[in-house]
C-alpha cells in the first residue's frame, strides 16, 4: 500500500506515534496505549496510564489537544473504582492542557485502561527515533526501574513504601516540560532524535534508535539513573515477563561490558518501563543549551552516554 504524502511518520519506522501533515505550519500527532493495572490505587492507575499515553505525543515533540478513554473492566469491578480511574486520568489530561472528549469501554475479565491522544506539532519540528549522529550526547529525563518495583509489589507486597512512592511519582510526572524544552532549543539543530522509554526498556528503545539512525548508542553504566530499590528488586528476582521478551528480541543488538554491568543492573536495563522519560540525542556543540534549559525548568535530566559510529547498543 502506497504511503500518503501527508503521513510524515507512520508504519515504516519504530516511532512512538503517527504524524499527519495538515499544512505547512501544523501536523497532527495520534497515538493509543493501554495496559493492565500496575498499582493498587485506582486513581494512580488512571494517572499513570494517562501520563504514559501522553508521553508518546511528547516524544514526537508535540503538545496534546484531546484524549479519548479506552478501557475494559469486569462487571464485578465497583463503579466507584472505575470512576476513580477515569478521574485520575482526567486530572493528568487537564495538567497537560488537553481535554477528555469521550471514549469507549467494553466488559473484560481483567481491567485495562489507557488513552487515545491527539496532539499537534510543527511539521519541521517533529522528533523521531531516526537522526542520532556520531558525537551526539544522550540525555535521559527519568530514572529506571518501574517494572521491577511494581512487580515486586504485586509479588510479595513487601516493597518498601518509599520505593513504591518514588516509582509512582516518576510514572505520573508528565514529559510535557521536557518536550517544550526540546522545541525551544530546536528539534533538528539541537535535538537530533528522541524516544520515550516504555515497554521495550532502555536497551530495547535504544536499539530502535540505533537501527533507525544507522549509528551505535553507548551508555555509561555509572551515569544511568535508577529509582530507589530498583537494583534490590532485580537482585531479588522480581523480574517482569516483558524483560525476557525484550532480551530475546533485542539481545542480538546489545553488548554489555560484564565488568561494568552487574547482573542486577542488567535486569534494570531490560526492565519494561511505564511512563518513562525521554531519551534525546543532542548535538555535542549545542547540548549545553539543552541541559541548561532543562535545569532552568527544574526538569530532571542525566547525560547518560553518546552516539558513535557503528550499530547496536553498548553499555560500558
Amino acid at each position: 500500500m502506497a504511503a500518503h504524502p501527508n503521513l510524515l511518520v507512520g508504519l515504516d519506522g519504530a516511532d512512538d506515534a503517527a504524524v499527519y501533515k495538515l499544512s505547512e505550519e501544523q501536523a497532527l500527532i495520534q497515538t493509543v496505549d493501554f495496559f493492565t493495572p500496575i498499582v493498587d490505587d485506582p486513581a494512580d492507575y488512571g494517572r499513570i496510564a494517562a501520563a504514559n499515553s501522553l508521553g508518546d505525543v511528547y516524544a514526537m515533540g508535540g503538545e496534546a489537544l484531546l484524549a479519548l478513554n479506552i478501557g475494559g473492566f469486569p462487571d464485578t469491578l465497583p463503579r466507584g473504582m472505575i470512576a476513580d480511574i477515569l478521574l485520575g486520568a482526567a486530572e493528568k489530561v487537564h495538567e497537560a492542557g488537553a481535554v477528555v472528549a469521550g471514549g469507549h469501554t467494553v466488559v473484560d475479565e481483567e481491567p485495562k485502561f489507557g488513552l487515545v491522544v491527539l496532539g499537534t506539532v510543527h511539521p519541521a519540528q517533529v522528533a523521531t527515533v531516526a537522526g542520532a549522529r556520531p558525537g551526539d550526547h544522550l540525555v535521559l529525563t527519568k530514572p529506571l526501574g518501574t517494572g521491577l518495583i511494581t512487580t515486586a509489589a504485586r509479588a510479595d507486597g513487601l516493597t518498601d513504601p518509599a520505593h513504591m512512592k518514588a516509582a509512582i511519582a516518576s510514572m505520573v510526572r508528565l514529559n510535557r516540560t521536557a518536550a517544550a524544552v526540546m522545541r525551544a532549543v530546536g528539534i533538528g539543530p539541537t535535538v537530533h532524535a528522541c524516544t520515550d522509554i516504555t515497554g521495550f526498556g532502555l536497551l530495547g528503545h535504544a536499539a530502535e534508535m540505533a537501527e533507525a539512525s544507522g549509528a551505535r548508542l553507548v551508555f555509561e553504566a555509572d551515569q544511568l539513573p535508577l529509582l530507589p530499590g530498583a537494583l534490590q528488586y532485580g537482585e531479588g528476582g522480581f523480574v517482569p515477563g516483558g524483560s525476557m521478551r525484550n532480551r530475546q528480541y533485542f539481545g542480538g543488538r546489545v553488548r554489555l561490558d560484564e565488568r561494568a554491568v552487574s547482573w542486577a543492573l542488567r535486569e534494570v536495563l531490560w526492565d519494561p518501563q511505564t511512563s518513562g522519560g525521554l531519551l534525546m540525542a543532542a548535538d555535542p556543540a549545542l547540548v549545553e543549551a539543552l541541559v541548561e534549559a532543562l535545569a532552568a525548568e527544574a526538569e530532571p535530566f542525566w547525560v547518560v552516554g553518546r552516539v558513535a559510529e557503528g550499530e547496536g547498543v553498548e553499555v560500558v
